[in-house]
């Protein structure tokens, strides 16, 4: 586990440049000391990783070098680094010295290393030197985050004794990007790096599907409804593609792959095993796992737990394509922070599929809720904002991609499609049953706040994206009312849960 104390210094530290929040002396002089005692042994029961020293410092850098006034160092955290750094110099490794002080300009006489470091091998000498860039504010092309990630990745794992870079590089390297904003072919570097893994995707012979690029790390609030929308969907020919992890980091909350394993299914299916369960007709939908899908990705899940913050895979890795569709398809991923709506249709439209949605749901997930706004709420992106892009029925094909496509952007109100205002059903993080006895609930057509989300982000998916039969939303919302009903959406969950267990 990582350290506490260090841990809770770099969500203040390891933000963005409006977010952080510096330390105050107290806490600058706690986390040095922890840091300076961890180094000489002393904290045998709860030392400080390597990645937490590489974030940490990294983050110290990259706000002294490039971050505005308000969130660069304090004068308590510079009171703190003038008392400790002399005598961490001492017991520090050379790559977090160098991390603390690339070029030599932060830490005075005592910060002599970094200019002189290169690292060891070649995939840490390519390592470093993006580093450089990164912790000095800068930015990465397109080939550079590639070459970097297939130099790194898999990630200690493979059989190899050891990683091919220092943990406290790479956690730098991937919390910096995400302090310094990725640019747009940044984030296209880490979305395409290992599209070709396993090969060319299978595909399924499906008339439409649809990849669900749900948050990674879960909800730990309220009711995530996308697996019993994907049942729902799949009843009127609309195949949905789920993926994810059981558990991630920072939120470690409730996943579609814990209410599956909770429930006796496969959750560690391979691409082409999905696709038959895509073809299935008493299925239709199907789950798959990081770990078999893009094994190097999986293998910095532990990493991720010691940088705290979200790094830019976090963003990505709600755009893949695991399984490709003979027919039609979309993408629809959800979000929460201002500056990441645009980036991640752009990533769809590099997708080349017909249409994208983005979504502000709830907990940054994808559950629109029937909840009235408040007339108090929060300033900035609303919930059950959607915004996206599809292909027009009557469309002429455009000389780039050959899909030409029409945008939208719409605020979703429950109440004008005719739903009562109810609150989200909570749940606990720690129990997972919690949601799947809402979802069940409903599925077996219990009416009530759950019954009426997962109808209204069935059909409002159909509609947005442009779906056959969904062109109307009360047409769209009566389908998806019917696939729950007639108990057809119940079925096909506790087909998969079966099947899922057959497929070769």
């Amino acid at each position: 586990r990582p350290n506490g104390t260090v841990l809770e210094a770099q969500g203040r530290v390891c933000t963005g440049p409006e977010q952080t929040r510096p330390l105050g002396e107290e806490q600058a002089m706690r986390v040095l000391d922890t840091i300076l005692r961890s180094a000489t042994g002393e904290l045998k029961d709860e030392p400080v990783s390597s990645a937490q020293l590489g974030a940490f410092f990294a983050g110290m850098t990259i706000r002294a070098n490039c971050f505005p006034e308000a969130t660069q160092w304090s004068e308590g955290e510079r009171r703190a680094m003038s008392l400790f750094w002399p005598r961490l110099v001492h017991v520090l490794p050379p790559e977090v010295k160098f991390i603390a002080d690339p070029e030599g300009t932060i830490m005075g006489a005592n910060g002599l290393t970094g200019p002189r470091y290169i690292g060891q091998g070649t995939a840490e000498m390519r390592l470093v030197g993006a580093l450089r860039e990164v912790l000095a504010g800068g930015h990465l092309g397109y080939e550079e985050i590639q070459c970097v990630l297939k130099d790194v990745l898999p990630f200690g794992s493979m059989g190899a004794s050891s990683p091919s870079v220092s943990e406290a590089l790479l956690a730098a390297f991937l919390i910096g990007q995400r302090m310094n904003r990725e640019t747009d072919r940044e984030l296209k570097g880490y979305c395409l790096a290992f599209d070709d893994e396993l090969g060319p995707p299978p595909i399924a012979d499906v008339n439409s599907l649809t990849h669900y690029g749900e948050p990674y790390d879960g909800n730990t609030r309220f009711f995530r409804s996308t697996l019993f929308v994907a049942a729902v969907r799949a009843c009127y020919g609309e195949a949905c593609l789920l993926h994810g992890v059981e558990w991630m980091p920072p939120k470690g909350g409730i996943t579609e792959g814990q209410m599956l394993k909770f429930m006796g299914a496969n959750t560690h299916l391979s691409p082409t095993q999905a696709k038959t369960l895509l073809e299935d007709k008493d299925t239709g939908f199907a789950y798959l796992n990081l770990q078999e899908a893009c094994p190097p990705l999986y293998s910095i899940i532990g990493l991720r737990e010691h940088i705290k913050k979200r790094p830019p895979l976090a963003t990505s890795e709600k755009v893949q394509q695991f399984v490709r569709a003979r027919g039609r398809e979309s993408m629809v991923a959800g979000f929460y922070h201002v500056g990441y709506e645009d980036p991640l249709l752009m990533l769809m439209r590099r997708r080349t599929v017909h249409a994208g949605l983005v979504v502000k749901g709830e907990e940054g997930a994808l559950s629109l809720t029937t909840k009235e706004r408040s007339a108090h709420a929060s300033k900035g992106i609303p919930v059950n904002h959607c915004s996206g892009f599809r292909t027009p029925s009557s469309a002429n094909f455009s000389e780039t991609d050959g899909i030409s496509r029409e945008s939208f952007r719409v605020a979703v109100n429950a109440q004008e499609l005719g739903f009562k205002s109810t609150e989200t059903p909570r749940t606990d993080k720690s129990v997972v049953l919690k949601n799947l006895e809402l979802g069940l609930s409903a599925l077996g057509g219990d009416k009530g706040p759950a019954y009426d989300r997962i109808v209204l982000n069935a059909a409002m998916a159909d509609h947005l994206l442009g779906c056959s039969g969904a062109q109307d939303i009360n047409s769209a919302l009566d389908r998806a009312r019917e696939a729950i009903d007639s108990g057809n959406a119940l079925r096909r969950l506790m087909n998969y849960i079966k099947i899922s267990h057959k497929v070769s």
